[in-house]
């Protein structure tokens, strides 16, 4: 009958949606396993429709940050056209490890060297032909330092977005030493990582 499988398909898009909503909530908390029987109850679900949309914890967190690949991706692009190659690449260079320090979920699987999800694989292949060719327009201008990629670059995106992140752990016993002021503070935390990101554009320019 026409329209027929209209309810079924409605449930799915709606249970998937909740499945969603529960794995953000988990990530805000800190909780980055995302065990998919633990979404399920949070979503209110049962696990089968749980696995059925999402077949392991790899796939979910991969679903849920391509809408930040996307605009990572949107950004990239968009500095292309930039009249300053210097001042697209410290926009994206800084934009992106504003997000990364706030989505470590999105640094992971941005410094992953597999992905479970095609998708993800194929957007993090179009950001780094993106950022190449920005790269390759700051060299053009003789303001890059030899030898730098695309990958480069969005590797030590992770790495300082990591170790800014690390000041969250400040309050252990574990947490470096020197940091105590930052622990639990985002604005800190965000202003540390701004600090690393202008360490590292006055390393990537050219002398």
């Amino acid at each position: 009958m026409p329209g027929s499988d209209s309810p079924p398909r409605a449930d799915a898009a709606r249970n998937r949606e909740r499945l969603l909503h529960a794995a953000r909530q988990a990530l805000a908390e800190g909780d980055r396993s995302l065990q998919l029987n633990d979404v399920a109850r949070r979503a209110g679900v049962g696990v089968g429709t749980a696995y059925r949309h999402f077949p392991t914890p790899r796939a979910l967190l991969e679903t849920l940050v391509q809408a930040q690949l996307d605009d990572a991706l949107d950004q990239a692009r968009r500095e292309l056209t930039a009249p300053d190659p210097w001042a697209g690449l410290t926009r994206l260079l800084t934009t992106g490890i504003a997000l990364l320090v706030s989505d470590p979920g999105f640094a992971e699987v941005l410094a992953a060297g597999n992905d479970t999800l095609p998708r993800t694989s194929q957007l993090k292949q179009e950001l780094y032909d993106a950022v190449d060719q920005l790269l390759r327009r700051v060299r053009d201008v003789g303001a890059l330092r030899p030898g730098v990629d695309g990958d480069d670059i969005l590797r030590l995106m992770c790495g300082v977005s990591y170790a800014a992140r690390l000041a969250e752990d400040t309050g252990s016993p574990a947490g470096p030493a020197g940091l105590s002021g930052l622990a639990g503070s985002p604005t800190a935390i965000g202003e540390l990582a701004g600090r690393y990101a202008g360490w590292l554009l006055d390393a990537l320019r050219a002398p």
